[in-house]
């Protein structure tokens, strides 16, 4: 078990600390490594860089200024013991993204896998990936994609 920090990319102010995590199991810092972006209390950051430090792991962000919290008609259905993954159709100018596909895993690594992967196949077509996020909001990570043509 590790402790994740989420710090805000202020060095005049020593990059205060705004969420943490004690005792957080590896695998889902590596999971949160890999997204571009954090929701949680319906705002949105951009993560800046990672870092491992000699006590924990850290993660900065600041605050989107290009990217807002989207509220979806329907929430996600959390299933015991399984990590999932919504893959959302990027569209440049819109706020909307609609739903594609969504994944569940039992393993941390196939959903890592995933994640980290810069394609992905569904239904016959390629989804090039543009970003990832992990939603705490909704308890879901989403893998952003365009069909690559």
């Amino acid at each position: 078990m590790a402790r994740l920090e989420y710090r805000l990319l202020d060095e005049a102010n020593g990059f205060p600390l705004l969420f943490y995590y004690d005792h957080i199991d590896k695998d889902e810092v590596s999971l949160r490594f890999a997204c571009d972006y954090l929701v949680k209390g319906h705002v949105v950051y951009e993560k800046t860089s990672c870092a491992v430090e000699p006590k924990c792991y850290v993660i900065y962000v600041k605050r989107s200024t290009e990217e807002q919290a989207i509220d979806y008609a329907y929430p996600v259905v959390k299933r015991w013991g399984e990590i999932q993954i919504e893959l959302r159709h990027y569209k440049e100018g819109t706020a909307d993204y609609p739903l594609i596909h969504t994944y569940s895993f039992k393993s941390d690594d196939d959903a890592l896998l995933h994640l980290q992967s810069d394609y992905l196949y569904v239904d016959g077509v390629e989804w090039e990936k543009t970003s990832a996020e992990v939603d705490e909001d909704r308890h879901v990570y989403i893998y952003y994609a365009q069909p690559s043509m």
